[in-house]
């Protein structure tokens, strides 16, 4: 076993996106990793990719045991890793933690349960498979843990390192809470999203032709696995329901008041003050923004010769999007910037020869 700091030997079960991507954030900051999956062809393609080694490892010998499977799956599988690696800490990748403990007590002793660390990384995509894992994927994203009283210090910190040297925001939390949270953050927002997605059904395809970034950005989370997310709300009913009573209290009331202007306008207000109460990178409070729209030419390289003409100017792109012109082979590339530096980046635009927005 290794000492604080040491490279730790760990083992990752589950080598989809992000146990791939766990896999290769670890084997980047040195430690030994050994990858595990029941999909055999899985392991071995994140193998190739330098996520690991298939090879077997004796269990007395392994720190860590990082649990990356379905929700469905999670509680036995991380019962099971308790009982083989009997000196190992283990955490999980699981949305949901409350309803989790509760499994575990049914499944492992107490003592067994004092080496178990409950975490969720903040970050995924739509996509799935090892082919998609990124040792980049946590950087600058929160990393949440969620340890119990009875959890040893040298447990928590071993998972508390793996997240610190993944580039991840780390933040602890009581697992309840953290259910709370999360059924408001991620899995309202990811309903929301299904059902307006499902109200395309029946819009015309002409009428689709004319969606802009405001309906891709509404619905893309919408494009997720149904398999992966029936089972994070189903384990989180409890927290999600309330939210879901509370939206469906929202949507009676504008539609109540929808031929009332003023509460309309309310209604639209609240939005506004809403989105405000959102922090900004980081989980720092939100600075002040500007949006800088630049016309680019549908063609190639056009992309890169913006983005290398913006980096001579030393300015920070907090974020972008792209609307694409449906009548003219041009896009429309907003530039999310500190507010500062937005005559700057107008100017430096400008100076290149792109046509900038007023």
């Amino acid at each position: 076993m290794s000492e604080p700091g040491a490279t730790m030997t760990m083992v990752v079960i589950g080598v989809g996106m992000v146990g791939t991507s766990i896999a290769l954030a670890a084997r980047r900051a040195g430690h030994r990793v050994h990858l595990r999956d029941r999909n055999t062809s899985h392991a071995l393609v994140a193998a190739g990719l330098g996520a690991g080694s298939v090879d077997p490892v004796p269990p007395n010998e392994v720190d860590l045991v990082v649990v990356a499977v379905p929700p469905d799956h999670c509680a036995r599988v991380i019962a099971d890793s308790l009982l083989e690696h009997r000196s190992a800490t283990v955490t999980d990748v699981a949305s949901v933690k409350g309803a989790l403990i509760g499994q575990l007590r049914a499944l492992v002793d107490d003592e067994a349960l004092r080496r178990y660390v409950g975490s969720h990384p903040m970050a995924g995509s739509h996509r799935s498979g090892p082919v998609s894992g990124d040792a980049d994927l946590f950087v600058d994203r929160t990393w949440v843990l969620t340890p119990h009283r009875v959890n040893p210090d040298v447990d928590v910190a071993r998972v508390r390192r793996l997240a610190t040297e993944s580039g991840a925001v780390v933040t602890d939390m009581d697992p309840y809470d953290h259910d709370r949270a999360v059924a408001a953050v991620s899995h309202l927002p990811h309903v929301a999203s299904v059902l307006v997605a499902d109200q395309m059904d029946d819009v015309p395809a002409e009428h689709l032709r004319l969606a802009g970034q405001g309906l891709r950005d509404v619905t893309r989370i919408a494009g997720s696995d149904p398999g992966l997310w029936v089972q994070i709300l189903s384990a989180n009913a409890a927290a999600v329901r309330p939210r879901l009573e509370r939206l469906r209290t929202a949507v009676d009331a504008l539609l109540a008041g929808f031929d009332d202007r003023e509460r309309l306008v309310g209604a639209l207000q609240a939005g506004v003050a809403g989105t405000a109460r959102i922090p900004g990178k980081h989980g720092l409070a939100d600075q002040v923004w500007s949006e800088v729209v630049v016309e680019i030419p549908d063609t190639p390289g056009a992309l890169a010769k913006l983005f290398a003409e913006v980096g001579e100017a030393g300015i920070n792109i907090e974020d972008m999007s792209i609307e694409h012109d449906q009548n003219r082979q041009v896009g429309h590339l907003a530039l999310l910037v500190d507010s500062v530096h937005e005559s700057e980046l107008r100017d430096q635009l400008a100076e290149h020869g792109w046509t900038v927005r007023p």
